[in-house]
């Protein structure tokens, strides 16, 4: 049974709302210390520490660990019409999203002779993990692919767990996907040693460093990410799932709770949470979130999710309460089921995506919507952004300046080295005008 927070009658500080937000933070202290241990063995002892960890954790050995250009090629040739047709559809989606998120150059003229242009460029290395443990997704091979290809990046390798029931090959419908995308360098490795393989590198199978890892995954993928932060790059720490569901008294009970239990199949981890002023819709919820959950395939894990720390019906007495806690909560995916949805969106400024209205459902976002479903987690929706082709660019300014143009502040820029006294800085700019 989901457990009710009521916040109702109780003024708030906003520590206090960060405070009452429903968090598994000790599972999330437990994942880093383990991902860390992780990815130093994997940068120690390479490719001997990755067949290790999938032996313990994937329960299979002697597996190719650089993925032959066969197996891929086999998979393609086994994909069922109908999934190709939906991935084909899912990439063309993503695509023109993706392409918005890639700014022009911007010229700026300073002054006469004075210009500064703004540019962005691609990283040219990036490794995309996609898990692979509970469940298949084909559909985050396209959520990291596409983007890195629509901001020019130049070399994409591929990593994912080795799978006991496919002869420690990777799932062949995620070699499929990663074939239509014309990616061949892929890898059987998974979780946090995946994500330190690709920032150290492994000399022994031919796996480069790459310069930004993406991708979701659970708990100790996103700690491992932090783990290498510093050494490349990162996308969010994209951990297990979240939903955070705004409703008011008008919402359909049924639908709310089917979207909480969606989610809650991810993982026993995953965050489903009902934020709502109507005391009446949340035991109608809390009553359909049992019967949906006994009934849907995953039960068992749905249950774990649904009963554990981090999810929860939340009580609060108004529409400003609610705002207030979703902000306060950041969540991965944040759902508005309220009579003025599409009005009332401008107020939830903190969550990695938002789907407005009953008809646009978190799984919706998770396969064809053409958004991106890489989301942040842990309440870093705060600050940090999904994944999109920005990831993996690089603003750069370029600077011009002919000499009237460094003539005009050749005073001013002496002036500010003195005073910081730093005279080199100054006698720099004076040695283009003396002989």
């Amino acid at each position: 049974m989901v457990r009710t927070i009521d916040l109702r009658g109780r003024e708030l500080s906003p520590a206090d709302m960060l405070a009452a937000v429903p968090r598994a933070t000790q599972a999330r202290a437990e994942a880093l210390d383990t991902a860390a241990r992780i990815v130093d063995d994997v940068q120690q002892r390479g490719a001997t520490a990755l067949r290790e960890q999938a032996e313990r954790f994937d329960r299979v050995t002697g597996h190719d660990l650089r993925v032959p250009a066969e197996h891929i090629a086999e998979a393609i040739e086994s994909l069922q019409p109908e999934i190709r047709a939906a991935l084909e559809e899912a990439i063309r989606r993503v695509r023109l999203a993706s392409a918005a998120q890639v700014p022009d150059p911007r010229v700026t003229e300073i002054g006469a002779g004075a210009v500064i242009t703004q540019r962005w460029q691609p990283v040219h290395r990036v490794g995309v993990y996609i898990p692979g443990g509970k469940a298949v997704y084909p559909s985050s091979v396209v959520m990291n692919v596409v983007p890195a290809q629509v901001a020019g990046v130049e070399q994409i390798a591929l990593a994912s767990p080795p799978q006991h029931d496919q002869g420690g090959r990777v799932h062949p419908a995620i070699l499929a996907a990663a074939g239509l995308l014309g990616v061949t360098e892929v890898y059987a490795m998974g979780g946090a040693g995946a994500i330190g393989a690709f920032a150290h590198g492994v000399e022994s199978i031919g796996l480069d460093p790459v310069d930004v890892v993406s991708g979701p995954g659970n708990n100790y993928v996103a700690s491992a990410k932090r783990a290498v932060a510093g050494v490349v790059g990162t996308d969010s720490e994209a951990g297990a799932t979240e939903i955070l569901v705004v409703a008011d008294a008008a919402a359909d009970a049924r639908l709310v709770a089917a979207d909480l239990v969606s989610q809650a199949e991810h993982d026993e981890q995953a965050s489903a949470v009902l934020v709502t002023d109507s005391e009446e819709l949340a035991e109608r919820v809390a009553r359909e979130v049992d019967r949906q959950t006994a009934a849907t395939r995953h039960a068992s894990r749905v249950a774990a999710a649904i009963d554990g720390p981090q999810s929860a019906i939340v009580l609060v007495d108004d529409r400003a309460g609610a705002t207030a806690f979703s902000n306060a909560y950041a969540p991965e995916h944040l759902e508005l089921h309220l009579v003025d949805a599409e009005q009332a969106a401008a107020s939830f400024t903190s969550a990695g995506a938002v789907f407005v209205g009953e008809n646009t459902p978190v799984s919706l976002g998770d396969y064809m919507a053409g958004s991106n479903h890489v989301l942040p987690t842990g309440g870093q929706a705060r600050y940090a952004p999904g994944l999109g082709a920005y990831t993996f660019l690089r603003p750069q300014q370029v600077i011009s300046y002919d000499r009237a143009a460094l003539a005009a502040v050749r005073d001013g820029v002496v002036a500010l080295a003195n005073t910081e006294v730093l005279p080199a800085h100054g006698e720099a700019i004076e040695a283009r005008f003396t002989a």
